[in-house]
């Protein structure tokens, strides 16, 4: 099993959001998947097996366990099919859904993948269960954004969106690790979409996801779809909508995610980002 190691959300190896990628685990079974995601030791790694078709399943596993839908390995993977395999259109099925992805080489010769996730739809958080993730952030209600609700949101996988007040704020993350992890794996949130937005496009994103043996995630694909998703169905946010969300800046691996969010309510949200071989 060949395990090839991209960094997606960036043209830079030493920033953005690194994933193992197997663009053939046909026969791999489930517990060799997870032992190879943890010996890589990245926040995801994909696992592709194609099918007569020319689709693909694939396949998400954290170091701990097993994610239906991982956005930045989504990336990585179909750059990397399309490095061995020539650009074009990609069908992923996915735990999550049918995940369609184009791919295009840019004119300074990187290859770019488009994502369209699942449905994105949102829910209400309890106060009570609100409260116990704001302890676990180690934040107060004065440190939130009052013009962006806290709720969770999916666009394949679940998020809570925590948006904080200032930037000082997002920058200064140091919560409870066990306190959070225990909270997020009860109510199967995959990471906390922590954001601070500068303006109405243009968004700073840290992702803690303790669920995955990973204090922090430094460039997530699914938590980008699942606020676009959050954001138009709340509607704060001009439709149809381009976004572009900073993240891995206070990680030290800067990485851009552009997201472009459909006017029609129902559509998947489009995620895209450049990978490059680590």
């Amino acid at each position: 099993m060949q395990i090839l190691r991209y960094a997606a959300f960036t043209t830079d190896p030493s920033g953005g959001n690194p994933a193992g990628v197997v663009l053939d685990a046909t026969g791999v079974p489930e517990d060799e998947m997870q032992a190879a995601a943890a010996e890589v030791g990245y926040s995801e790694s994909a696992f592709l097996v194609p099918r007569p078709d020319g689709a693909l399943d694939v396949r998400y596993f954290s170091p701990l366990a097993e994610v239906p839908f991982c956005g930045h390995a989504t990336i990585a993977a179909s750059v990397a099919h399309a490095a061995a395999n020539g650009s074009g259109p990609l069908r992923l099925h996915t735990r999550a859904g049918l995940v369609e992805v184009s791919t295009s080489e840019t004119e300074d010769g990187y290859i770019t993948a488009t994502l369209v996730s699942v449905g994105p739809r949102t829910e209400d958080i309890a106060p009570e269960v609100q409260a116990a993730l704001l302890a676990a952030l180690r934040w107060h209600e004065a440190d939130l954004d009052p013009a962006l609700p806290l709720r969770a949101a999916y666009a394949g996988a679940w998020h809570p969106v925590v948006a904080a007040r200032t930037r000082e704020r997002l920058a200064d993350l140091a919560y409870d690790y066990p306190a959070l992890a225990e909270l997020m794996t009860e109510h199967g949130w995959t990471t906390i979409q922590l954001v601070h937005r500068d303006s109405e496009t243009v968004v700073h994103s840290r992702n803690p996801f303790p669920p995955g043996g990973v204090v922090e995630d430094p460039a997530t694909g699914a938590a980008a779809a699942a606020l676009g998703g959050y954001l138009r169905e709340l509607g704060l946010v001009t439709l149809p909508a381009a976004l572009t969300i900073h993240q891995g800046d206070d990680l030290g691996r800067p990485g851009v995610i552009t997201v472009s969010i459909p006017t029609d309510p129902s559509a998947g949200i489009h995620v895209t980002g450049t990978a490059v071989p680590i």
